[in-house]
């Protein structure tokens, strides 16, 4: 098994608390629908909580669980593709399921475009819309895993010197040891000791697992004016 596979199944095995669980938020300023839909996500063994409008939802504080969101596209206030364009600017992407009376194709462009997981017009058959949410809450969980991995990948590239960190970008390039050694002006043993600091540090058992683990890292992480 791979190191960056260990970290996954970690990420999949650790304990999840009850406040942890996926939680399907919806937002329609229509009671019937809020309550139609509460009913229907409950019948499915899901974990729902309705709001109004955005503005609602983003005073309750609960963004930041695991889950996914049914938006309506037009509400009083911010509608429900500006809401997503802004969870997008701020680096907060989540799972969408739209639900509309009133779509359109360029509306559901907009909204796919932006990452939405589907685009569903008002009246919808209870199972299409279960998938939909299903499908969401397993993107969330897989993009919650991946940051994980990411988070605990950074961790350990931080405590490599700034040497190692020249290594491990010239052996993610391809480079070999003695023309890493050329090029930083070092020895080829000095080389072969700071390669075997950073898969020790990085936790990988081969070249292939410490490559796969530098680009995993951020571009912003990887750029050497970050070293």
């Amino acid at each position: 098994m791979t190191a960056q596979a260990q970290l996954m199944n970690m990420a999949r095995s650790a304990p999840r608390p009850e406040c942890e669980e996926p939680l399907v938020i919806i937002v329609d300023d229509d009671p019937s629908i809020r309550d139609g839909l509460h009913e229907l996500m409950l019948s499915a063994g899901m974990h729902p909580i309705c709001f109004a409008s955005t503005k609602a939802l983003l005073e309750a504080d609960v963004l930041d669980r695991p889950g996914c969101l049914i938006l309506d596209v037009r509400m009083p206030g911010v509608s429900g593709l500006d809401f997503q364009q802004q969870l997008v600017a701020k680096g907060k992407p989540k799972p969408i399921v739209f639900l509309t009376g009133h779509g359109d194709i360029p509306m559901t462009v907009q909204a796919m475009k932006a990452g939405a997981v589907d685009f569903l017009t008002k009246p919808v058959r209870d199972q299409t819309l279960l998938d939909a949410v299903t499908a969401s809450i397993e993107r969330d969980a897989a993009q919650r895993e991946h940051a994980q991995v990411v988070s605990l990948l950074k961790a350990r590239f931080e405590t490599l010197t700034l040497r190692e960190r020249e290594v491990l970008a010239e052996v993610a390039r391809g480079r070999l040891n003695k023309q890493i050694a050329f090029d930083l002006g070092i020895s080829e043993v000095t080389v072969k000791l700071h390669r075997g600091n950073v898969m020790r540090k990085m936790q990988t058992a081969s070249i292939g697992e410490l490559i796969r683990a530098w680009e995993t890292l951020s571009a912003s992480l990887r750029s050497p004016a970050a070293n």
